[in-house]
């Protein structure tokens, strides 16, 4: 059945009218800002820094932990502050600040202002993640789980836009110019993503509470919140998210070793574009990837899928450390960019269906925090080029899929949620609580 175009809001005035797919869109660009452009476009101007301003290795490493720790930063604001997270005045804020760090790059050869500045930008990144994603989990949850998968495709068009941009002017510009052309591109995205509605804020009057109450009986919600859970509840999915957390952390690690180093790792055994030729093709992979992850799991369940994503993914990170050459350089940018996207979207489904109190900004935090290990564990790697590094990567990434197997053995797909009502079952694993709309 086809989605409905346009459905009230359940944050706005009675009546008020709203796309999904404008919100779609403007979640799209708010996390290609934030995460395509202001955090991945450093991986294809690392090479054009090491030769032009002269950055070693450690050093570039060093500035990718920066913007990891400053990520870390920022989504424990979700943790700390979940009020921030719904305030559109601090998206704004943060999608300005990312534009300025961009800007300010060029500006200087001083490593510690770099480093302050890829510091800054990550909080940044941070919170206009966990904005754009709580809202697209709060205003979409009644839709089919494509549509936020599109949106998380708005990483996928960042990092294929910057890619693009970077190797366009690398012939004629040096890295500087690559910076401000990454500046003017995150401030075109974050107009297009300016009116973004964050997550509806809580209110208990009792016109709304009967509003909700009806909305759930209609479409079955699947979701409640702590409060309404009873005290049996969290120690019966508490084991499944900690294998969740556990898989989900150790991602953040070997994946962030590719994202900062697979164009540098391919450019130093074949010279030339084909490194920033495969960024781009990473990101023309990942703009469709969490859309037809979601798809796949109306079939299978999401600890499946997220099992399958990893290994792939660890296949795709260990391609140009193992072959090398152009066609292992573009099957694992396919690779790559097809999965990297879907480990997160899958991930945060999953605890989403655990029902694990603020499930985003935990995993969003444990992320974070395997972003940071990532660099400084292969950074005494580097002075022998990225090909261990990678290997490496590769290999936390499989440990990361095993933590995702222990994930499946008896996973709750049918939960029963206690409710101030009635007991509601949860769908089946094929159908998420985004999916069952699009049956009806």
């Amino acid at each position: 059945m086809s989605v409905r175009p346009l459905r009230a809001s359940p944050a706005g005035s009675a009546g008020a009218l709203h796309s999904p797919w404008r919100h779609v869109a403007q979640a799209a660009a708010a996390l290609s800002a934030g995460m395509g452009v202001g955090r991945f476009v450093y991986t294809p101007i690392l090479p054009l820094m090491h030769a032009g301003a002269g950055l070693s290795a450690g050093a570039g490493a060093n500035l990718a932990t920066a913007n990891y720790i400053g990520y870390l930063l920022g989504a424990l604001v979700g943790i700390l502050a979940p009020a921030l997270v719904r305030s559109r005045a601090l998206l704004r804020i943060s999608l300005v600040v990312l534009t300025g760090t961009l800007a300010a790059m060029p500006a200087t050869h001083d490593t510690a202002v770099w480093f302050a500045l890829r510091l800054l930008a990550g909080v940044a990144s941070a919170l206009i993640f966990v904005i754009a994603v709580s809202s697209l989990l709060s205003h979409l949850r009644e839709y089919p789980a494509h549509l936020p998968g599109w949106a998380f495709g708005g990483v996928g068009a960042g990092i294929a836009l910057s890619g693009l941009l970077v190797l366009v002017l690398r012939p004629v510009a040096d890295w500087r110019a690559a910076w401000w052309a990454s500046a003017a591109l995150a401030a075109v995205l974050a107009v297009a993503s300016w009116n973004l509605r964050p997550e509806a804020r809580p209110t208990t009057t009792q016109a709304t509470q009967a509003i909700q109450a009806n909305a759930d009986r209609a479409h079955e919600a699947t979701t409640v919140t702590a409060a309404a859970a009873d005290s049996s509840h969290a120690p019966r999915t508490h084991r499944w998210f900690t294998a969740l957390f556990a898989s989900y952390t150790l991602e953040g690690v070997g994946y962030i070793i590719a994202g900062t180093f697979l164009v540098a790792a391919i450019e130093q055994s074949s010279p030339g574009p084909l490194g920033g030729g495969a960024w781009v093709l990473v990101g023309l992979a990942a703009v469709p990837s969490s859309a037809l992850w979601a798809r796949l799991g109306r079939r299978w369940s999401r600890p499946d899928l997220l099992l399958a994503a990893l290994v792939v993914q660890a296949v795709g990170i260990a391609l140009p450390a193992l072959i090398g050459g152009a066609p292992a350089a573009l099957v694992s940018a396919v690779l790559f960019g097809a999965t990297f996207i879907g480990v997160s979207t899958l991930a945060l489904a999953t605890g989403a269906h655990l029902e694990f109190p603020r499930s985003v900004a935990l995993l969003t935090a444990g992320y974070s925090v395997g972003q940071i290990l990532g660099p400084l564990v292969v950074a005494p790697l580097l002075h022998h080029g990225y090909q261990q590094a990678l290997v490496l990567a590769a290999s936390v990434v499989l440990v990361a899929a095993v933590a995702a197997a222990v994930l499946r053995i008896g996973f709750p797909h049918h939960m029963v949620v206690v409710r101030a009502t009635a007991p509601v079952r949860q769908p089946a694993p094929t159908e998420s609580a985004a999916d069952a709309g699009s049956h009806r």
